[in-house]
């Protein structure tokens, strides 16, 4: 697998324009920012759980 496919940009306003109805718009919304929001809560998770550590030393 090449890893640059991983990284590849795409063009939510073009898939918006071509979608065939609102829910598909909705899938793509949801699908651009879950990434992102999953990344952010396992950040959290782990810095939470280094806190927990730390403090109870």
């Amino acid at each position: 697998m090449n890893p640059i496919l991983l990284f590849q940009q795409t063009n939510i306003e073009k898939k918006m324009e071509e979608a065939p109805d609102s829910a598909y718009e909705i899938g793509v919304v949801i699908g651009s920012y879950l990434p992102f929001v999953v990344l952010a809560a396992i950040a959290y998770g782990i810095y939470y759980y280094n806190k927990k550590k730390k403090d109870s030393e």
